[in-house]
């Protein structure tokens, strides 16, 4: 008989993305004949962490998305499922837009409930983000309990006082970083088979979406280009935007210096084959990709719009935008160049991105709470 508590997870979707991959790792890592993860995903599309959940023992249910003239029938869904699922006394919630709905109806039903930052900023439009910022803001007053992936992401979305707040969690975006550390072997097996041998590699990790900002790092890459002809990019990733990143490259005539690997469950081995990590975004709660890169030892430019949380290591330099691209690259080679590829996995764990130390604190959290309902 299973006797492991079951913690309901809500999401958008379950692809690999950073909230998600967060999620798995943890996930991966816990004890799972003590607690077992489930979840509740808001799209019918099959995702692509869907088939490893089912194969660790979870359930994965499926909800309409928000559409506001679907708001009673949205709530019905989720006061059928509570009043047909009391296994689930504990809510953990990673979608911001509902989570004053599902979140509320939760505790209606008695349930523990968790509200999960993982960003910064609302994405979509102005009119988008104006409804988003209303919808999100009475979280902060039915949530049981706070987390954040950085204490940015917690003020954002939980205001200012939200750190001084005993209910309120700093959870890290922990990895498994001994998958991580430089290994030269890794390293020329990837790049002679990327035809990357010998070239100057320039790399970044992530949605092709707004936030990432590609269109930057194009502009940025085609500066390299101007004075290294040798210099690649390698793109992990896919997204909405690829056809007009694809456009613009094309528009730059540099169809055949970009490599695009679309998603891969082997982040860590395409970290290995890269030489400088760039990353442009416009906001980040507390982005995973970046704590990758500094586990692999890279030398990351990043944005001054990224939390300054995410900076671990001193090859990770932050960077305005506003900066000509012909600045950003000066200071991109300058780094290249003062940088030693080394094993970084003491700094990581000692910075507190131990998806070991980080599993253990989130699964104490959920038996103590487990016990008080």
């Amino acid at each position: 008989m299973d006797k492991s508590i079951k913690i309901l997870h809500v999401l958008g979707a379950l692809n690999r993305g950073g909230a998600e991959t967060m999620i798995m790792n943890i996930y991966r890592n816990i004890d799972r004949e003590k607690i077992q993860f489930d979840f509740m995903i808001h799209t019918n599309e099959k995702c692509d962490y869907e088939d490893e959940i089912e194969t660790l023992g979870g359930k994965i249910y499926r909800t309409s998305k928000y559409k506001g003239k679907n708001h009673f029938s949205y709530k019905a869904q989720w006061n059928k499922f509570f009043k047909e699922h009391e296994e689930y006394k504990i809510i953990h919630g990673h979608m911001r837009s509902t989570a004053s709905i599902y979140l509320k109806i939760a505790k209606k039903y008695g349930r523990t409930t968790i509200a999960h930052s993982h960003s910064t900023a609302s994405r979509g439009n102005i009119v988008e983000q104006i409804v988003k910022n209303i919808m999100q803001f009475p979280i902060r007053n039915i949530a049981d309990y706070f987390f954040a992936c950085s204490d940015e992401a917690g003020k954002w979305l939980f205001g200012k006082n939200i750190i001084n707040n005993k209910n309120y969690k700093l959870i890290k975006n922990a990895i498994e970083v001994e998958k991580y550390i430089f290994n030269k072997n890794k390293r020329k097996a990837l790049r002679n088979q990327l035809s990357l041998t010998g070239k100057l590699v320039i790399g970044h990790v992530g949605s092709f979406t707004y936030p990432k900002n590609h269109k930057r790092l194009i502009e940025i890459f085609n500066e390299i280009y101007k004075n290294n002809k040798n210099s690649r990019l390698l793109l992990v990733g896919d997204g909405p935007l690829k056809l007009k990143i694809i456009n613009q490259i094309k528009s730059l005539e540099l169809e055949n210096k970009v490599k695009f690997v679309g998603v891969v469950s082997n982040v860590n081995d395409y970290l290995q084959a890269m030489d400088i990590f760039i990353f442009p975004s416009f906001f980040e709660g507390m982005p995973v990709s970046l704590i990758e890169a500094q586990a692999s030892g890279l030398p990351c430019l990043t944005s001054l719009l990224v939390t300054k949380e995410a900076k671990i290591l001193k090859s990770n330099k932050y960077i305005s935008l506003k900066q000509l691209d012909s600045y950003l690259v000066k200071e991109a080679m300058k780094l290249y160049t003062n940088n030693k590829r080394e094993d970084t996995s003491f700094e990581i764990k000692k910075a507190g991105y131990d998806i070991k130390e980080e599993t253990k604190k989130l699964e104490n959290f959920y038996l103590e709470s487990w016990e008080k309902i």
